[in-house]
C-alpha cells in the first residue's frame, strides 16, 4: 500500500508492507512525530538523510528512509 505524507513542505511517498499489524493511522502518526523530533534534535547524518528524503518504506516497526544518495539512506525504529 502507498500513501503520501507532507514533510518539510514536500510530499513524500510512504510504502507499507502487508505484514504490518498496527493500524495505518497510528503508524503514520508515529512516523510524523519521529521525523519531526529527529529533524530538530537528530545527529547530522540523520538530518542529512531527512533533508534529501525521497521515500519511506515501513517494514514492521522500522522505517527505511530513502534519500537521493544511496549512501545517506538509513533505517529508523518507530517504537
Amino acid at each position: 500500500m502507498r500513501m503520501l505524507i507532507t514533510f518539510q513542505n514536500k510530499l513524500v511517498p510512504v510504502y507499507f508492507t502487508t505484514e504490518n499489524k498496527q493500524p495505518t493511522q497510528k503508524v503514520l502518526r508515529l512516523l510524523n512525530n519521529t521525523l519531526e523530533l529527529k529533524i530538530q534534535k537528530g545527529k547530522s547524518a540523520l538530518q542529512k538523510c531527512l533533508n534529501s528524503l525521497i521515500s519511506i518504506e515501513i517494514k514492521g516497526s522500522e522505517a527505511i528512509l530513502h534519500s537521493y544518495s544511496e549512501n545517506d539512506s538509513l533505517a529508523l525504529s518507530l517504537y
